[in-house]
């Protein structure tokens, strides 16, 4: 490989924002990767690790709090000169027919009107609207819009196509056709990019677009690791070989959230293990489907037999984890003696079990030794929101809390008012230490 192969490197990159109370919530830090000719590249990771972040930041759109993003060895300084962009929500002008939403990157840059209109044409051809040029937006389906948006971005002929979730927003069977067709251009010779960079939650879709997977870590983004796929295209999901690649990348996910929490760590907070947005509910739910299937369940089996994304279920699984619930290998849930339990008595032997194993979730750990060392078992929820704020942004600071208190009045172990906002102890519990 030549230096000229290099079209993006991210040298030690990390950001950060500043938070309202005057401090900063870190949310990339000392992330280091090339971006190659030739190669596409998927970025995953977990709801909140800055997948989309780092996407702008090789757009040039954001700058880096440290580090460097090198275009062709030149450090960016702003906007990626040849780079383009396709968003998960189409991002098209409403008021521009498809032929004139297609020339706006060309307008930007002075291209004559004769020279924009015939290169529009052709993109149009390429990504097969012909037929719809003077068609407004609204008169197209979600998966015409986002041929607009491919159409848009390939007429720049850019070195670079950065792709934000561009398959989520469109229903299943649609983005499976628009994804198998991208991969027929590329694989042609006349996909007018070199490297294609795609943010996605879809482990599957990764594995089948992507030569190289890139993942991050969370609470900051950190890249965990780089997993190469040497598989020929098209690419056959049922092979063994995509299923190993496909458990792997689970492995590597399941193995760096909440589930890996251990019960004795004193150095356990709830900012360095944040709890999974998961409700009792869903979790009770989880639990019920994985003993309904003889007590072993796979999750992308359970992702589509409900009909949604599997990474739509890490956060329930991290939650059932934590409690030692399920035991979590790769794509695999093991329910434990104590999810047997759980599900298998009546709703008040549940709460019991609950309320013994949710001592495991550091918030609510913090939340019910603050409340027993108050004089009257009482404190205002915006000291947890405080701490919380340490590590998270407000909203996600929010969401914690949200949890925590939901997973506490459950288990009977305190009560909300969201009048007072004021979290008070339940004066007949004791948070009693999970078993191991």
């Amino acid at each position: 490989m030549t230096r000229e192969d290099v079209i993006i490197h991210l040298d030690h990159v990390g950001r950060s924002f500043s938070k309202p109370d005057g401090g900063t919530l870190v949310v990339l830090d000392d992330i280091n990767f090339d971006v190659r000719a030739g190669e596409v590249v998927a970025l995953v990771g977990r709801s909140g690790c800055g997948k989309s972040t780092l996407l702008r930041i090789i757009a040039g759109l954001i700058a880096p709090t440290t580090g460097a993003a090198h275009y062709h060895g030149g450090e960016l300084s702003g906007p990626n000169p040849s780079a383009a962009m396709v968003f998960q929500n189409f991002a098209l002008m409403p008021w521009l027919t498809v032929q004139k939403n297609v020339e706006l990157g060309l307008a930007a840059r002075r291209v004559a009107p004769a020279e924009r209109r015939q290169r529009a044409l052709e993109a149009i051809d390429l990504i097969g609207l012909d037929g719809f040029e003077s068609a407004y937006p609204k008169e197209l389906s979600g998966g015409m819009r986002q041929r607009v948006g491919f159409a848009r971005a390939l007429v720049l002929q850019p070195d670079l196509l950065l792709m934000d979730e561009p398959f989520s927003a469109l229903d299943v069977l649609t983005g499976e056709n628009l994804r198998n067709e991208l991969m027929t251009l590329w694989t042609g010779h006349d996909f007018p990019t070199r490297a294609i960079c795609l943010v996605t939650h879809n482990i599957e879709e990764a594995i089948m677009l992507a030569d190289r997977v890139v993942v991050l870590g969370t609470h900051p983004g950190r890249l965990l690791a780089e997993l190469p796929i040497e598989l020929e295209r098209p690419r056959d999901r049922r092979s063994p070989t995509f299923e190993a690649l496909v458990d792997q990348l689970y492995e590597l996910l399941t193995g760096t959230g909440p589930a890996t929490l251990l019960v004795e760590s004193a150095t356990a907070t709830p900012t360095s293990h944040p709890l999974p947005y998961a409700s009792v509910g869903g979790l009770a739910g989880l639990v019920e489907i994985v003993r309904g299937k003889g007590g072993r369940a796979d999750i992308p089996d359970i992702a589509g037999d409900l009909g949604i994304e599997a990474n739509d279920l890490l956060p329930l699984v991290d939650g059932a984890a934590l409690l030692d619930f399920v035991r979590v290998q790769g794509a695999d849930l093991e329910l434990t003696a104590i999810g047997k339990d759980f599900t298998a008595g009546d709703i008040q032997a549940g709460k019991r079990i609950f309320a013994q194993q949710v001592g495991r979730a550091p918030l609510v750990r913090t939340i019910r030794n603050a409340l027993r060392d108050c004089p009257d078992g009482s404190m205002d929820a915006g000291f947890f929101r405080d701490i919380l704020g340490q590590g998270f942004s407000p909203q996600d600071a929010q969401m914690q809390l949200d949890t925590a208190i939901a997973w506490g009045r459950y288990a009977e172990l305190f009560d909300f008012n969201t009048h007072t906002q004021k979290i008070t102890a339940d004066p007949d519990a004791a948070l009693v230490t999970p078993t191991s």
